[in-house]
């Protein structure tokens, strides 16, 4: 068996979820443009630069999702995918997946579970790894539930879900993750075939110094 691995964010979207899904619920007026909107835009330079404190980020971006019902979500998440999910889901990106289509596939992604989740069932992806905000009677509460997918923990929460299937990342044949970031590189430097995709400075320089694969998804050859 051989497993395919897909970040989410600037690899099989083009553009970032989580960064989008804030600045949609300040252009729909349930965030303060003035409080939030600055704040959002500074978590993503941290983030590109890697210098995101994850932990001070969640606490930013799960807090609205305790403030609302999560039938009210839904609705909200349902316009999300239509006005800025989909123009932002890439041909390449699916033809990408259609090619792992006999493989174990699992998007592997730092960005929330209520967030990703209808993208994963979109791109035709059963296995998601998120970030999991934590839930009460069906409700979030605005903390996480277990290790951010975050860096390292992306290696942990890999290693944990492949473990309730009985299986190891080294029984694969082979394993490919396709990331864009800095962030991406503890996970990337596992799986026998890495691919930098799109990638931030910092991981093209890293990925041509170890002879990995570059490849764009968003101007495809």
């Amino acid at each position: 068996m051989r497993l395919a691995l897909f970040d989410l964010d600037n690899t099989l979207l083009a553009g970032d979820s989580d960064f989008e899904w804030a600045q949609f619920l300040i252009e729909k007026g349930v965030l303060d443009r003035e409080v939030y909107e600055a704040r959002n835009r500074k978590f993503y330079e941290d983030y590109r630069a890697g210098t995101l404190d994850i932990h001070e980020f969640l606490a930013f971006q799960l807090k609205p999702l305790s403030r609302h019902s999560r039938r009210q979500l839904d609705l909200w998440h349902a316009e999300f995918m239509e006005k800025k999910v989909r123009p932002m889901m890439l041909d390449a990106a699916r033809n990408l997946i259609e090619n792992h289509r006999e493989d174990l596939c699992a998007i592997i992604t730092a960005t929330n579970s209520f967030v990703t989740g209808p993208i994963a069932a979109e791109f035709g992806i059963d296995h998601l790894l998120a970030t999991e905000p934590e839930e009460m009677n069906g409700e979030f509460t605005g903390n996480t539930d277990g290790t951010p997918c975050f860096r390292e923990g992306k290696v942990e929460r890999l290693k944990n879900w492949l473990a309730s299937r009985g299986e190891k990342l080294e029984h694969f044949e082979a394993s490919w993750f396709y990331s864009d970031s800095l962030n991406d590189l503890p996970l990337l430097e596992k799986v026998s075939h890495p691919v930098a995709v799109d990638p931030d400075p910092t991981l093209k320089s890293h990925a041509q110094k170890m002879g990995w694969p570059v490849i764009s998804l968003r101007f495809p050859l």
